[in-house]
């Protein structure tokens, strides 16, 4: 996943976790945090910020878009995204890359875990 749509589907879900009363104080903390770094960085560019508010006003609206803006007004950078990364982690932790495998890896030769692998073996 790309790093603008990851931090659009973070607000999303952030905004979505929060209306539905189920948001924990280290959800809520985490979405404050992220919206804090993405208000920081666009400064003077509107457009993108004014999405983000409307899908906090209509977070049930379509968030189509809001990654491209973001990432064309320069707001996504390693602090919004490690942000992002947590608060998704918060609302949903078996969704996250480190939930995506569950491998037993006990006498297993020849393994390799993940997407996109290619790999070549030769056992005597």
């Amino acid at each position: 996943m790309d790093p603008g749509t990851l931090v659009a589907q973070a607000l999303t879900a952030g905004v979505g976790a929060g209306l539905s009363g189920a948001a924990s104080s280290a959800v809520a903390d985490c979405y404050v945090a992220l919206k804090q770094a993405l208000v920081r960085r666009l400064a003077g560019r509107p457009g993108a910020l004014e999405r983000i508010e409307l899908l906090e006003r209509r977070p049930s609206g379509s968030a189509e878009g809001l990654a491209h803006d973001l990432v064309m007004a320069g707001a996504v950078d390693a602090e919004v995204v490690e942000h992002a990364q947590r608060l998704l982690a918060l609302i949903d932790p078996n969704a996250g890359p480190l939930a995506r495998y569950r491998v037993d890896l006990r006498e297993a030769r020849g393994v390799q875990v993940g997407d996109g692998n290619t790999q070549h073996n030769t056992f005597g």
